[in-house]
């Protein structure tokens, strides 16, 4: 599964998610567009409580592991 996120620069803000890849990205699709309406910004995603079922997905759940690389990414650009 590939993620990948765009976030305005000067804040955070997640402007915009594509996932493409295996089962479960529709699930992931979801999560962004949460995220999305609500307006929160790459560094608030990493705090999301996600579901975890360890038969079906993994630790790290993809959509967090590609918001804490955006909010690196932010920060690195501040």
């Amino acid at each position: 599964m590939t993620v990948k996120m765009l976030a305005e620069r000067r804040t955070g803000r997640l402007l915009g998610t594509q996932i493409v890849g295996r089962e479960g990205a529709a699930k992931r699709v979801d999560v962004a567009a949460v995220a999305l309406t609500a307006k929160m910004t790459v560094e608030a995603m990493t705090a999301l409580d996600l579901g975890y079922a360890p038969p079906f997905s993994p630790v790290w759940d993809p959509v967090l592991v590609a918001a804490r690389k955006a909010t690196a990414a932010v920060r690195a650009a501040g």
